[in-house]
């Protein structure tokens, strides 16, 4: 199984049943050192307001969201569902879970 924190989009139940066909099951976590960014992207039909997760130079900083387990599959599925303005990598959660978040490219 996979970790896979989502701060946005991918906690959406109908996103969740686009990407995956199924609905994923969390749990609450927090993201320690990063704050959210606006941000946009275009796509089909014109620009879209979106967020993005940046490394913050105050460590109290935290953003919340939910803790997924995922198979390898799904997250190859998330891989394509985000766009190329973000990037995988590796985290550590406040709970002290390694997981992967999406973050700016």
């Amino acid at each position: 199984m996979e970790q896979l924190f989502s701060y946005g989009t991918l906690q959406s139940e109908e996103i969740q049943i686009q990407v995956f066909n199924k609905l994923l099951t969390g749990t609450a976590d927090q993201l320690l050192g990063y704050k959210l960014k606006d941000l946009k992207i275009e796509e089909e039909f014109g620009m879209e307001d979106y967020f993005v997760a940046i490394p913050s130079e105050n460590p109290q900083d935290a953003i919340k969201g939910i803790l997924f387990d995922i198979s390898t599959e799904d997250l190859d599925k998330a891989d394509l569902f985000e766009s190329k303005s973000y990037k995988r990598v590796e985290i550590i959660l406040k709970s002290g879970t390694t997981a992967w978040i999406f973050i700016e490219r």
